[in-house]
């Protein structure tokens, strides 16, 4: 247990307390640790929950404020689990993800015994939806559980209404057939964007059926859902959510533009990934363009499409940034031989954790090849970077529809019928978001929508009053 900072007692942050508590997973945790700023920036005091395993990254995220965070021990013993595995950015295979985050409910006591000792009261938490049972400590003592799932409203709308007409559960239906979504007729989507359990309920796994009754059930009894998103783009989609279905959203975010510019401004770049696109741009200044290709921490790619990747941005000629996960450092198995020799003049993978925010906002950086994350997204558009949507798993392919079709601020690569994305159609659309004239028109189109974004977080703007409303509703 520790505090990055220990508070005066005469702070006035005092009279109001919020909990944070992160699902164990970069990804998860880091819009979370956005929120505890912009909450401690509104005289609020911060408490965040997490492991031991997981302390360092957000002791060091939030060294800069007075958020005291408080580590607790993690399961042992977790059948697959290796010993030391506090996150599901470090599982051996991300098919135990359904045991890990199961298991994470036996922290609940240590949570419960830690919640009783906090002063002052809490006047309410805001948790991940994954981690379900915080919802019933936080009802035992007396205080709002408002859950957070770094979803969009727009992800969220389309798999209730989805859920709800049972369209995708027909057996004549094809994989690859497009299907009218009923609440919003104007979107197509296909069984191909949706995990099995979502097509076919009645064979899915009892492990993956326990989580989502359990998840779903703590959603509907909480008091919101907390948003990283705006308004603005999501006007429809929070408003049917809010409509038919609840908890009520509250779109506070992009959550990644409450870093304080300024502070990230004076904050040195000494990572050699800085330093590269430092080099470039130094070299060739605006004429510079960089692609920047990222997957996430949980998708799993197979080594031919890995593959496939490495020769299609080889043929591409474009000037790249790849960074891979940390099990997919494997070269020989990954790349083609001699790849990285060859490609160094225009190109570097890399292998290990960047500051993906930080790269975005790169001078240099003109186009994001992305799983379609929902961070990544935000994170992308708020720097004014086009995407190239690639979506592995889980909501992605919906974000990646919201991406091209909505928003309308990326492009998005096309699978054969294997599933399998080649090489050509890497390279073709590469060049087309770099250089190509789609790519000049998302790159006008993300850039309008980044100044919605940064309006909407400005005081005064849509999400900056939502989460004051959310505030005086449970603070007073």
């Amino acid at each position: 247990m520790m505090g990055s900072k220990i508070m005066n007692s005469s702070s006035p942050q005092e009279k109001r307390h919020v909990v944070l508590f992160p699902f164990m997973s970069k990804g998860h945790t880091i819009p979370l640790l956005h929120l505890a700023r912009l909450l401690l920036r509104r005289q609020i005091s911060v408490t965040l929950f997490t492991t031991a395993a997981n302390l360092p990254f957000i002791s060091h995220s939030l060294t800069d404020t007075s958020a005291v965070i408080i580590a607790l021990p993690f399961p042992e013993n977790i059948p697959g689990i290796p010993a030391g595995v506090e996150s599901t950015d470090a599982l051996p295979s991300i098919s135990l993800f359904y045991s890990f985050v199961l298991a994470t409910e036996l922290m609940k006591p240590h949570f419960e015994r830690a919640l009783r000792n906090l002063l002052p009261r809490v006047s309410f938490m805001a948790s991940d939806g994954f981690l379900w049972w915080t919802h019933d400590s936080a009802s035992k003592l007396g205080f709002p559980r408002f859950v957070f799932y770094g979803m969009s409203s727009y992800a969220m709308a389309v798999c209730a209404d989805l859920a709800a007409t049972q369209i995708l559960t027909s057996p004549d239906l094809g994989e690859d057939d497009l299907v009218t979504v009923t609440s919003f007729p104007w979107i197509k989507v296909t069984k191909n964007d949706f995990d099995a359990v979502f097509k076919d309920p009645k064979s899915a796994d009892p492990l993956v059926l326990d989580f989502l009754m359990k998840t779903q059930k703590a959603t509907e009894r909480s008091s919101g859902m907390i948003v990283s998103s705006f308004y603005e783009i999501e006007a429809v989609f929070a408003d049917y959510w809010d409509k038919e279905w609840g908890p009520k959203t509250y779109c506070v975010g992009p959550l990644c533009l409450a870093y304080d510019d300024q502070a990230a401004k004076c904050k040195p770049h000494d990572h050699f990934v800085h330093q590269w696109l430092d080099e470039k741009f130094e070299k060739l200044g605006a004429a510079i363009s960089v692609l920047y290709v990222a997957f996430g921490t949980q998708a799993e790619i197979s080594p031919q499409q890995m593959k496939e990747i490495a020769k299609g941005l080889e043929e591409s000629e474009v000037n790249f940034v790849w960074v891979m996960r940390k099990r997919d450092q494997t070269v020989d198995e990954y790349l083609p031989k001699g790849y990285e020799e060859r490609v160094r003049n225009r190109g570097i993978v890399v292998r290990d954790w960047v500051d993906q925010k930080e790269i975005l906002k790169h001078e240099s950086v003109r186009g994001f090849m992305s799983h379609c994350g929902w961070n990544s997204v935000m994170e992308s558009v708020c720097s004014e970077v086009p995407i190239l949507a690639w979506p592995m798993m889980a909501e992605q392919p919906m974000n990646a529809r919201m991406v091209a079709e909505e928003m309308k601020v990326g492009l998005r690569v096309e699978r054969n019928c294997d599933g399998f994305v080649e090489r050509e159609e890497v390279k073709k659309k590469v060049k087309e978001l770099m250089e190509g004239e789609t790519g000049k028109k998302v790159r006008k189109k993300v850039k309008e929508v980044a100044d919605m974004a940064r309006k909407a977080v400005a005081e005064g703007g849509s999400s900056s009053q939502a989460l004051d409303k959310l505030i005086k509703e449970t603070c007073g």
